[in-house]
């Protein structure tokens, strides 16, 4: 009981059915199985009543609860029944959510509050000594900073290219890179300022020993938009060493350009040395992620407790996620520096409320579907806990923006959405050396280049996970004192500011997120987005289509049909399993697993599947990911759930029945719920061995055009010439029974020559949702709600196309992660700046191109042509959220 005077209690184990509870000197009897971490009456509550955990209301009771019963609503038992638990669950439920009225201050009764008073003694760490207005760094990273998402693909192959770099370099951590998704549309972004804000923190973060920032020409964001704003708010940039680099030339020599720089910086960077700095210099992020009903009770006061000893010896603490505390601003607000930073707080909060409702949603929605598994009923309960991560004694000093600069000890409070990921990246921006990060399922998120201490809310969850956990709060919950815990998190704390590894760096896992754009900045727009309709999967009738070819690729043949491809899929199932899915795939390419059974391993790591609201973003999300698992070029796929997401994997069994696919197809893995990294990692690869032994050898087989399944995109100026080569090789292909898909956002659909040739001048509407499965033949539109290439991309490739060609006019698009992607060009320009970059250049007589176009897409329909790109490794993966999407 958080409270003595709650009148519900937290089953800290299973409860079953007729079990008899001793409290307060008389026996009751549980009336129902009572699942662990979820509640249950201790007190009668009469219908109306309210449902209190420390001391708050969380819920109204719909009828007379008894001393005994197990508390649900209507979402919990929703959530446990797609989870199918094992045991009947209630017919109904016994409470309704209290309402989240906005909290009124009570400013003519307000008290300003006392801070911690300071340690007499102070203590120190070994860190990085940064000079004026950077502080200490914990750690001391080369950074390979993408400016924005369309330079993401050369910054993580700049990392990958510079592994082990560092290791003749005792003072330097390592070489790393941040890729994010946002900046890279075509329209300046509503999270403009946040971003350049955030991007200019990483620049002097003290963990930055030096950056390397890389935008490419043409680009919404740049790196001048990046150093002016830099310059007009005071960075201290010039403490690190730096340079600004815009993509230019072929990626091959862009990458030897920024190999030399780094290179360059590695023996500057190792000169820096570890030396005694004042704990004043330590400033900590309070996070947190896969939340249960102990966080609140076990680890988020831990967590508060260190927090509280570190701003006693000078330092600082940020606490973040405005939407998880929306429903706990009482507590939030019981010891606060001053009336104006009490308004500041709040108006933070109505901003979030608003711009959640332009979007058609309401903080109601923050808890994931893990948060629900394990006991958070509702917003209120999950912010009353979420609140514990600053101490009472402890006064709220300040808040910020998101990614705004710490610059004064105490304790802080940081505007961001309740996405762990968005939420961390502003945080690090703001300045935070270290992360604290509670989680009760047993998040494995870390950043990059600051080292994140894993808090875990119990003993059972702490044994499970050991290896990719550092602090087992559980032990609280077993009769540990919080004070002695608290001792031994500080010392833990400062050796690992002094540079001993946290467990997950020792996992080498990490990502990074900054807060995604909010597509709508009014509520104007919102009726008419709800109501569209959705396209009605028919094809276009195509003017001229004719089987003109015979032409014929090697294909591979399936019970269904043929494949140009027959690969192993590893589905990420949320954003923090998509890098162990990466990592998986990569191992078992390299072990050569499969050989003869399957092409390859693919990983597809995104940003989607928790902290973003539900609604027609989750059903965008949803649908992609099922054209992906029936992708007719995937032979055998395994979904990788984190374990505390919204989209879990029991979420996407259930949407596999409603398409009609059978679940025993694929195979199922749970890194939290199978143990961990190492773990998961021994699992999957033991059902992929297991599953390929008993699949048959693949057949290959000639197959016409009619199998074919072709995207069609063009980006930047198209020629007449151009237009109509793309549009003889449409009319080849539908004429021949075969598919072709584009994006609504193609410079096709604006070139006359095109329109004319295919469509007769008419009207192209799409036909297909964004990454709806082509059912049937034809040509084919796609609706692409933004124009974020990677993410039009995504959606084309799960429309079930299996090679893509692109025209482009201008620097060549990412590489598409496992659908092959054709780049050509007929502008002049383009070929001779990016001509190693390129697959095909169109040059010479124009009639010509078409059959060009079809020889290189046959070569790479029968796997005996990669496309240039990709075998670079500039590539990238990401959903889009549509136009109602918002980050929670």
């Amino acid at each position: 009981m958080p409270l003595p005077g709650d009148n519900v209690a937290i089953a800290i184990r299973r409860l079953e059915a007729g079990m008899r509870v001793a409290f307060g000197g008389g026996e009751f009897e549980i009336e129902h199985p009572v699942p662990e971490g979820h509640r249950f009456a201790v007190r009668r509550i009469p219908e109306g009543g309210e449902l209190l955990s420390w001391g708050l209301p969380f819920g109204t009771a719909v009828r007379e609860i008894h001393p005994g019963a197990y508390v649900c609503n209507s979402r919990i038992l929703r959530a446990l029944r797609e989870r199918r638990v094992g045991f009947e669950l209630p017919v109904e439920a016994n409470f309704r959510d209290h309402g989240l009225e906005p909290y009124e201050l009570d400013e003519r009764g307000f008290r300003p509050g006392e801070q911690v008073p300071l340690h007499p003694e102070p203590r120190v760490f070994l860190g990085y000594g940064r000079g004026a207005g950077r502080g200490a760094g914990t750690r001391n990273y080369v950074v390979v900073l993408g400016v924005t998402s369309r330079t993401g693909g050369y910054a993580k192959a700049l990392e990958r290219r510079m592994r082990g770099a560092a290791e003749g370099y005792p003072n330097v951590s390592g070489v790393v890179a941040v890729a994010h998704t946002e900046g890279g549309e075509g329209g300046r972004p509503n999270n403009l300022k946040l971003l350049l804000r955030t991007l200019a923190g990483f620049m002097v973060h003290p963990n930055t020993g030096a950056v390397l920032a890389v935008d490419e020409a043409g680009a919404v964001v740049t790196n001048a938009m990046l150093r002016r704003y830099m310059a007009e708010h005071g960075y201290p940039l010039a403490g690190v060493p730096h340079r600004f680099m815009t993509l230019r030339g072929g990626f091959l020599q862009e990458l030897e350009a920024g190999e030399r720089i780094v290179r360059g910086w590695l023996e500057e960077a190792n000169r820096t040395a570890r030396t005694r700095r004042p704990l004043s210099e330590l400033k900590v992020a309070l996070q947190c992620g896969g939340s249960d009903a102990f966080s609140g009770v076990s680890a988020n006061p831990l967590a508060a407790r260190v927090a509280k000893e570190i701003i006693r010896h000078g330092g600082s603490a940020n606490l973040a996620e405005t939407d998880e505390l929306i429903g706990a601003e009482e507590y939030v607000l019981q010891n606060v520096r001053d009336l104006e930073t009490a308004r500041r707080f709040l108006g933070m909060v109505e901003r979030f409320k608003e711009r959640v409702s332009w979007h058609g949603h309401t903080a109601e929605g923050n808890p994931s579907g893990g948060n629900l598994y394990r006991g958070l009923y509702n917003i209120a309960i999950k912010s009353i806990g979420a609140a514990r991560k600053r101490d009472p004694e402890v006064r709220l000093d300040r808040v910020v923006e998101y990614a705004e600069r710490m610059r004064e000890p105490g304790f802080y409070f940081m505007d961001s959405p309740g996405n762990d990921l968005e939420s961390v990246a502003g945080q690090v921006a703001s300045g935070a050396n270290m992360i604290f990060f509670t989680t009760g399922n047993g998040s494995i998120t870390n950043f990059p280049f600051v080292p994140t201490v894993k808090i875990v809310t119990t003993t059972t969850r702490y044994e499970l996970l050991r290896d990719d956990m550092d602090v087992n709060a559980g032990a609280y919950l077993d009769g540990a004192p919080l004070e002695e815990l608290g001792r031994e998190m500080f010392e833990l704390t400062l050796r690992a500011a002094s540079g001993e590894r946290t467990a997950g760096e020792r996992a080498g896992h990490s990502q990074v997120s900054i807060w995604r754009d909010w597509k709508q900045t009014g509520p104007e727009n919102l009726e008419r987005l709800r109501n569209s309709p959705e396209p009605d999967g028919n094809p276009l009738p195509v003017r001229r289509a004719s089987a003109d070819t015979d032409a014929t690729f090697e294909a591979v043949r399936t019970n269904s049909g043929y494949a140009a491809d027959h690969a192993a899929l590893i589905m990420p199932t949320s954003l923090c399993s998509g890098q162990i899915s990466l990592m998986i795939a990569d191992r078992l390419n390299e072990l050569g697993t499969g050989a003869g059974k399957v092409s390859r391993f693919v990983a597809l790591p995104h940003t989607e599947g928790c902290g973003v609201s539900s609604g027609p973003a989750e059903e965008i999300y949803a649908r992609t990911v099922l054209g992906y698992l029936a992708h007719p070029s995937v032979r055998v796929a395994l979904l990788l759930e984190h374990g505390c997401e919204k989209t879990h994997n029991d979420y996407f069994r259930n949407r596999l029945e409603e398409r009609g696919l059978n679940p025993d197809r694929f195979g199922w893995a749970s890194i939290q719920l199978d143990g961990g990294i190492e773990r998961v990692v021994r699992r999957v690869e033991g059902w992929f061995e297991a599953e390929l032994e008993r699949l048959e050898e693949p057949v290959y087989e000639p197959a016409g055009l009619r199998e074919l399944r072709l995207g069609l995109h063009a980006e930047g100026p198209l020629s007449d010439a151009a237009a109509r080569a793309l549009a003889r090789l449409t009319t080849s292909v539908v004429g021949a029974g075969g598919t072709v898909v584009l994006p609504e956002q193609a410079a096709i659909l604006e070139s006359a020559a095109y329109l004319e040739y295919v469509l007769g001048d008419r009207a192209a509407p799409p036909t297909l949702a964004y990454g709806a499965a082509a059912s049937e033949p034809g040509l084919h539109i796609m609706e692409a709600p933004t124009s974020h290439w990677v993410e039009t991309a995504t959606g084309l490739g799960a429309t079930g196309v299996e090679v893509m060609l692109a025209h482009v006019a201008g620097r060549p698009l990412q590489a598409h992660r496992m659908i092959p992607l054709l780049q050509v060009s007929s502008e002049p320009e383009t070929r001779l700046r990016y001509a190693e970059d390129l697959d095909l250049e169109l040059a010479g007589d124009p009639e010509a191109w078409s059959g060009e176009l079809l020889g290189i897409i046959i070569e790479t329909a029968s796997r005996r042509y990669t496309p240039r790109l990709y075998a670079r490794g500039n590539f990238g993966f990401q959903f889009t959220r549509g136009l109602l999407g918002v980050s929670m």
